[in-house]
């Protein structure tokens, strides 16, 4: 009987209503791999985060038509997946033959995850290279990652080799004891640390069993950044010669791409006004164990100061809008874009329609972004639709700064560390808890008098806050 084998192109998927085009990631399938329905055959990168595109039948991988980096239009073929046909002919015979290879070369790979050593054979030069989630992975489970077979293209260790290593219980065959994730030990620590803050630990400092110590009295608690210990990221070094050399991510080059576009299209202008928060810093510390009683979660100051923000973009909605050559687009929902640090990158997830949330709700959502971008389960949805991006540079201790603009917006506005400063108020120096609030602005959309006015409406809102007028719910 003829051949009756069949070739089903895969096509690069519209994942959001705006996307038009996306990046090949990895390849998670090589040609002759047998994939089944559902199982992701690779990973794609867009807008800053990462997504993966599963099979939608069952067959055996065929050609590769895009390689990894490459920028695939939506629409345009990336792969092709060779299916059994209806009559049992030579061409079956082929492509059982074909997939028993791929069976094979399979069970082989799985043979050595079950053992933990390194695959010896074959291609073994992105052996090195981790994607955030085995990364994380491999953390919350204490994995030694050399110690780790790698079953995609170039050795590079997917995340179900991890899991095999783990259901396998390592190379010794003996379960590993699971231990509890750095970001959870300083969760834990974080209610009976409330009232002081946190700072960067050594790595010694934050060994499991070693206790985290406390910072004395704190100015602030409010960041993104400290609720976590940074870790440091894995640089491999190449030789005796006092240099290193880290290659750049997929992801590291889609940031590098947007901030090179939004410092080359977009006329940054850039101003800074200082914010007396004494009222506010009072306010926070009457509510905070209340409010960790009843939610579990943090209250920051992050959530007071979108809330001073979403209402200051009411008032002036011109700083809601994107250039468009012929005419600027004012946006009337209010998304806020929340500038989230890693350790190795910087995402940007979104609060949709931030000005019908109140501040209890906004804390919410900081903590629930805060903690999928940790543990790299942000969705493309995630980070869709921004309008104004807030970043919470004060969480580092910073005091002043000149952010870059989250393109297409028209401004980005930092917050910096709250310090105390003595401050004349009637002609009397007083000691006040003080904070800095920087903005970055389109100047083809936004000019002084506008922004300064908006600025302006922040700090009123700011300092206007107080346990008689402010209500979290």
């Amino acid at each position: 009987m003829p051949s009756t084998k069949q070739f089903i192109e895969v096509v690069m998927p519209q994942l959001a209503e705006s996307l038009v085009s996306a990046t090949i990631g990895k390849w998670l399938k090589k040609p002759g791999d047998p994939v089944e329905a559902y199982e992701p055959i690779c990973e794609v990168i867009t807008d800053k985060v990462n997504a993966e595109i599963p099979s939608t039948i069952d067959g055996v991988m065929g050609e590769v038509r895009a390689s990894e980096g490459e920028v695939i239009a939506v629409g345009e073929v990336i792969c092709v997946i060779e299916i059994a046909g209806e009559a049992e002919g030579a061409g079956t015979a082929a492509g059982n033959s074909a997939g028993a290879t791929a069976i094979s070369d399979a069970v082989q790979a799985d043979s050595s995850a079950q053992t933990g050593l390194p695959a010896a054979a074959g291609d073994q030069s992105q052996r090195a290279r981790y994607s955030p989630a085995v990364q994380t992975l491999a953390a919350e489970h204490n994995i030694d990652l050399r110690q780790v077979a790698g079953s995609g293209m170039g050795g590079r260790i997917t995340r179900k080799d991890v899991l095999a290593y783990i259901e396998h219980g390592g190379a010794n065959g003996t379960s590993l004891p699971k231990q509890e994730p750095m970001a959870h030990v300083s969760q834990a620590a974080a209610p009976a640390a409330a009232t002081q803050a946190q700072v960067p630990q050594t790595p010694a400092a934050i060994q499991p069993g070693i206790p985290v110590q406390a910072a004395s009295e704190p100015v602030r608690h409010s960041g993104l950044h400290l609720t976590e210990t940074p870790r440091i990221p894995k640089i491999e070094v190449e030789g005796p010669q006092s240099e290193y050399f880290i290659d750049v991510t997929p992801i590291r080059n889609t940031i590098a791409t947007k901030m090179r576009q939004s410092v080359s299209e977009i006329p940054h202008g850039w101003m800074m006004i200082e914010v007396d928060v004494t009222n506010l810093v009072h306010l926070r510390n009457k509510l905070k164990e209340e409010f960790y009683r009843k939610e579990g979660i943090n209250l920051t100051y992050l959530a007071f100061l979108l809330k001073a923000v979403v209402n200051a973009i009411k008032d002036y909605p011109i700083m809601n809008s994107v250039w468009a050559v012929d005419k600027i687009i004012v946006k009337r929902d209010i998304n806020i874009s929340l500038a989230v640090g890693t350790e190795d990158s910087v995402m940007t997830p979104v609060i949709k329609k931030a000005d019908q949330k109140n501040i209890a709700g906004l804390a919410r959502e900081v903590e629930e972004l805060a903690r999928k971008t940790r543990e790299g389960k942000l969705k493309l949805d995630d980070m869709q639709g921004g309008t104004f991006t807030v970043n919470n540079t004060g969480s580092f201790g910073s005091i002043l700064s000149q952010p870059i603009i989250n393109y297409p917006q028209a401004a980005i506005l930092t917050f910096e560390s709250i310090v105390k400063k003595p401050v004349v108020i009637n002609d009397m120096i007083a000691v006040r808890s003080v904070a800095n609030l920087c903005l970055s602005l389109d100047h083809r959309i936004l000019d002084g008098v506008i922004c300064g006015r908006f600025m302006q409406r922040v700090k009123d809102n700011l300092e206007s806050m107080t346990l008689e007028n402010t209500k979290l719910y």
